[in-house]
């Protein structure tokens, strides 16, 4: 207990923290808080503070996972890790970051190696994050499972209106005609290419490496009987082939790994028509390059990476894409995972029975953690619209605003009504 003992003594500092050892012994950290009362955390085995301690984010995890680390009524895994974030927000330097230079560097390395995502990796990969059960997204998702950032123009906001105003926010940004040939790559559950159809009358292809979105997809087309303009290939996007006048990409970033990101852009001003628009949505750091966690590679997201702004500009300059717009969205994603959290939770005994206990506590801590990482972390999502013209798009922004404006009095969102059934 020494090694966690020493770790929570210089990371807590506002608020407290009681830790119960498996011995039945008590430490403290931090002050008492006259509002909230301490967060207590019980470990239920003599090896689980030195697992957790000499490598917090995967130690953690497991411990939680596992049963080894307990959180006490009335908190719960989220308030845990939003309170340790909130005790080394991104602002701070040097704020969570690894120790030993041994360490790092033997981490860099691992990390480095699990982003090299040639194609059968890249098939695996995503059908490990995404083929899960269909009855599971329909437990957190909204409706029409968008598996990203909901853009909450008002934090009240519903989670399926910020969805909603997140498609129209996208949509606003690709000066869409009607005609034009779309490419949607890494199209998830086709959400938003059946909204840029139905919006724009314009013809989408989707492509995407989980089977299971790829049918689901081609399923929901065909039950709008939009199937012969509306059609989704189980494909890596490095086979697509043709030019278009638009390409999106929401989410696809962060799966790539940055040794592919030179042919990734350069495949992109190839498919791309040269008065064309190509717009990408990803999570990334608000800071320099860095790491994905050993956690978050090994039970979530195996081969991905959370990407720096310098890192996608500074090879999109080298395929002469025109990077002609840039928005930093923050807080938007934290608050879409504390609902996505609230409906894991309200959904715990249906995900054990489709799983198991330790399959619902690994993910309560998934969303937990990346909900601390946006709200006091250094994450935020990115959106970035890229040219090969500068003249493709008008000199101000005021087309995107007057086109959202116009694409949020078109429709109501759905009601989120899947989970009851």
């Amino acid at each position: 207990m020494w090694l966690l003992d020493k770790m929570l003594k210089k990371l807590v500092r506002k608020g407290e923290l009681a830790v119960i050892d498996h011995d039945g012994k008590t430490y403290r950290y931090g002050s008492p808080d006259p509002n909230h009362g301490p967060i207590i955390v019980r470990l239920t085995d003599g090896g689980a503070a030195f697992h957790i301690a000499k490598d917090p984010r995967l130690g953690a995890g497991e411990a939680y996972m596992e049963g080894r680390m307990v959180v006490e009524p009335p908190h719960d895994v989220r308030d845990l890790l939003l309170f340790a974030r909130y005790n080394a927000p991104w602002e701070r330097p040097g704020a969570l970051r690894p120790r030993g230079l041994m360490n790092r560097a033997v981490g860099r390395l691992a990390g480095k190696l699990d982003q090299i995502n040639w194609r059968g990796r890249s098939r695996h990969n995503a059908e490990h994050t995404y083929n899960l059960t269909r009855r599971l997204y329909e437990l957190f998702l909204d409706e029409d499972r968008q598996y990203t950032m909901a853009y909450y123009r008002d934090p009240a906001n519903s989670l399926e209106q910020a969805q909603l105003d997140k498609k129209a926010h996208i949509a606003a940004k690709l000066n869409l005609k009607p005609g034009m040939k779309v490419l949607d790559i890494g199209c998830g559950w086709g959400g938003l290419a059946l909204y840029l159809h139905r919006h724009y009358d314009v013809d989408v292809l989707g492509v995407a490496l989980a089977p299971d979105q790829i049918e689901f997809s081609n399923e929901r087309a065909a039950e709008l009987g939009v199937s012969d303009r509306v059609k989704f290939e189980l494909k890596d996007y490095r086979d697509v082939e043709g030019q278009f006048d638009r390409i999106t990409s929401v989410g696809l970033i962060e799966h790539l790994g940055t040794p592919h990101y030179p042919g990734f852009y350069q495949h992109m001003h190839r498919l791309l028509k040269p008065d064309g628009i190509m717009f990408s949505h990803c999570c990334g750091r608000m800071g320099p390059p860095g790491l994905t966690d050993k956690w978050t590679r090994k039970y979530i997201f195996p081969g991905g990476y959370i990407p720096a702004l310098s890192e996608m500009v500074t090879e999109a300059e080298k395929a002469r894409l025109i990077v002609a717009d840039d928005e930093a969205m923050r807080y938007h994603y934290a608050h879409t995972l504390e609902e996505w959290y609230k409906r894991t939770v309200a959904h715990r005994d249906e995900i054990v029975e489709l799983y198991d206990e330790r399959f619902f506590r690994m993910w309560q801590f998934y969303l937990a953690g990346a909900e601390a990482a946006f709200r006091y972390g250094g994450l935020v999502n990115w959106q970035l619209q890229y040219l090969k013209r500068r003249d493709a798009v008008p000199m101000t922004r005021d087309y995107m605003y007057e086109e959202e404006e116009r694409l949020r009095g078109l429709e109501e969102p759905p009601a989120w009504h899947l989970a009851a059934e």
